[in-house]
């Protein structure tokens, strides 16, 4: 029998290779997506042109955030995963538009997490960020860090959403994988991130903004890694404690959770400092970067830096594609997108 999955924000970057990697492995995959205009909706649109041509794969415009429609599809769908990646995305934006992040990440969350406790979902997939980690400076970090002081209101969003759906794997015994995702790039990318910005200031010959002299690392994840990573996770949820003896926390500690929940890095546990990523630009579309030297951003942290044992450990994977090649995939195809 065909596996259905609800994706949400399938039509956003990391929702459309998740979605194509799902219907490769013979999945039915129904969409969701608001469409909204935080980026060029016409980008949107053509990722979901890479899907359209599936004949397992079906498509809503909704916003998760309307509790009852979204309600009324799962209802009608049936799906028996879910892979949440729908969210207001971006740490600066939130600076001056903190609303539309508890509109998407807050209540729409809370409306999938309804969803999936009234209609027997066996696995909700759910993104969360490396941005919880904040401004930690143990590296690499690792999921049993303290993620007690987010230093962006994204990021603390994303961390209310891994406290919201502990407590239903808790309260409904509904498994929970939250995915705190570290930088992804890649084809069919975000507008609103560095690599897709450096790419276009550098092929259109405009000025590049630099922060704090390039020095700050990132851990960055090729987007078919981590749609593999998600997947693989999807098929094995995490399993109740046998026991719900109050006395195993008394023994384990307050960090012990009984429930069906794991929280997992998905990152490449290789960081590159801003200087490097622009030199391999360079690189690969011959041009020389104009230089804007400004100082740390608000929100913005030093590096970012998995710890992927974890992963390996529960679906024996490492994401593998090196920076310089995944690169130099992302130049071809923003190359081709653009016609530049």
């Amino acid at each position: 029998m065909t596996t259905t999955v609800l994706v949400t924000g399938a039509a956003g970057f990391i929702g459309l290779h998740v979605s194509r990697r799902l219907l490769d492995e013979g999945c039915r995959v129904v969409g969701v997506d608001n469409l909204n205009d935080y980026y060029d909706p016409g980008l949107k649109r053509a990722r979901l042109a890479q899907l359209a041509g599936a004949g397992r794969f079906e498509f809503h415009t909704l916003d998760v955030a309307r509790a009852a429609e979204l309600a009324a599809l799962f209802a009608s769908s049936r799906p028996e995963y879910v892979v949440h990646l729908a969210a207001q995305a971006g740490v600066r934006h939130a600076l001056t538009h903190p609303f539309s992040y508890v509109d998407s990440n807050l209540q729409g969350s809370t409306a999938v997490l309804e969803a999936c406790r009234h209609h027997g979902v066996r696995h909700l997939v759910f993104a969360s960020s490396s941005s919880v980690y904040g401004g930690n400076r143990k590296v690499p970090f690792v999921e049993s860090d303290p993620v007690d002081h987010p230093v962006s209101f994204y990021a603390a969003t994303k961390r209310a959403n891994e406290l919201m759906a502990h407590t239903y794997a808790h309260l409904f015994a509904l498994p929970v994988t939250m995915l705190r995702y570290f930088t992804v790039y890649g084809p069919w990318g975000r507008p609103d991130m560095a690599i897709w910005k450096f790419t276009d200031a550098l092929l259109r010959g405009r000025p590049i903004d630099v922060f704090a002299g390039g020095v700050l690392e990132r851990d960055f994840t090729f987007v078919e890694d981590a749609a593999h990573a998600t997947v693989r996770l999807m098929r094995t949820p995490p399993e109740r404690s046998a026991s719900d003896d109050p006395r195993r926390w008394e023994a384990d500690g307050p960090d012990t959770s009984w429930a069906p929940f794991e929280v997992v890095n998905v990152g490449r546990s290789d960081p590159v400092s801003v200087n490097e990523l622009l030199a391999l630009l360079e690189a690969r579309t011959g041009a020389r970067a104009q230089r804007r030297e400004l100082g740390m951003q608000p929100g913005d942290v030093e590096r970012t830096f998995a710890d992927t044992a974890k992963l390996q450990a529960r679906v024996g994977l490492q994401p593998a594609v090196p920076l310089a090649e995944g690169l130099g995939r992302f130049v071809d195809w923003f190359r081709g997108y653009h016609a530049i």
